[in-house]
């Protein structure tokens, strides 16, 4: 039988997945909350906000501003709503989704359970981990919608359904592999937006490449202690969904991460930055996020450049100052 794919979300992300979808697909299902975005579409044939360039067929998608019908038409589920807003949406839910297949493109923690978004389709909707997985980079959105050779990370503890998702991605210009690690790369995608986070700082203090080189080494070895801790599995922290994911954030013109952290070291404060953004950036809620639970370890885990991105936005410390100490820390 045919799996039927229906994505959630209406921002960038979403938008290039149900771009790569497309070339695979008959028909996606897409829900966005956003009734006006939902009728742009059907008659400009992009979304009106975010990858404005890429055009759809519109016969190809089955538009709806409903979740439950989304979710009602659908196999397979794919969240790409930021994970700030997840828990409200999903709060619209009167079908039950304990026989779907659910996939997160979300980077980022649940702030109404704390919990990563696998973790938390498990606790709270009795979703079995084997149908559960991640997509995760390194891939930006808007290199999708220019069709520039991509990367994409597909895990879950089912191999055969990460394959029949990597597959239905795969196009000329996106390659794929497949991993088990589904705790440790979920939890990378959330880690790696806080450092982008201090390399935008960074740059917003004018240190230079030489610095952002030593941030961003030291960067994925403090990844590296904090997935262990979390979840200790046999992975190597130099693949592309760790390292690779890490690096294309912290660098990347296109990070909203990055903007975000440049603009409160030019001197922006946290509200005023947010508020100048037109996109969510998920490293400010992943901050207080990592550092709630590595304050819960047993052992302590080494996290300074986490530790100084958590001073800087939620104690309100002068990020000069901070980062001057944080240069001490790193070798």
């Amino acid at each position: 039988m045919t799996k039927k794919f229906a994505v959630f979300g209406g921002g960038s992300w979403a938008t290039a997945i149900v771009k790569m979808l497309c070339v695979n697909q008959d028909q996606v299902g897409w829900y966005m909350r956003n009734t006006d975005a939902v009728g742009f579409i059907n008659i400009k044939k992009h979304n009106p906000n975010y990858l404005t360039s890429v055009t759809f067929d519109t016969k190809q998608l089955a538009l709806t501003d409903d979740i439950n019908e989304a979710v009602s038409g659908a196999d397979i589920l794919i969240f790409a709503i930021p994970s700030a807003f997840l828990g409200s949406e999903l709060e619209k839910l009167t079908v039950p989704l304990e026989e779907k297949i659910v996939f997160s493109a979300i980077k980022g923690i649940v702030p109404e359970t704390g919990l990563i978004v696998g973790e938390h389709f498990h606790e709270k909707y009795k979703i079995p981990f084997k149908n559960i997985g991640v997509i995760t980079g390194p891939c930006h959105a808007e290199e999708v919608a220019l069709e520039r050779l991509s990367y994409l990370t597909i895990a879950c503890a089912n191999t055969e359904k990460a394959k029949f998702m990597a597959k239905n991605l795969e196009s000329s210009y996106i390659k794929t592999k497949v991993t088990k690690d589904i705790i440790g790369t979920e939890y990378a995608a959330m880690l790696k937006n806080i450092y982008a986070i201090a390399a935008g700082i960074a740059h917003g203090l004018g240190y230079g490449d030489n610095f952002q080189s030593v941030l961003m080494s030291n960067a994925i070895r403090e990844m590296k202690r904090f997935t262990k801790r979390i979840h200790k599995i046999d992975r190597n922290i130099n693949d592309s969904a760790y390292l690779g994911d890490l690096l294309v954030t912290g660098y990347s013109t296109f990070s909203r991460n990055r903007m975000f952290g440049n603009m409160i070291g030019k001197g922006y404060t946290v509200k005023s930055a947010q508020m100048e953004m037109s996109m969510v950036a998920e490293g400010y809620y992943a901050t207080k996020s990592a550092y709630d639970i590595k304050s819960k370890f047993e052992k302590k885990v080494r996290t300074p450049i986490i530790n100084a991105v958590y001073e800087v936005l939620y104690e309100g410390k002068n990020p000069k100052k901070v980062f001057a100490k944080l240069t001490d820390k790193l070798n």
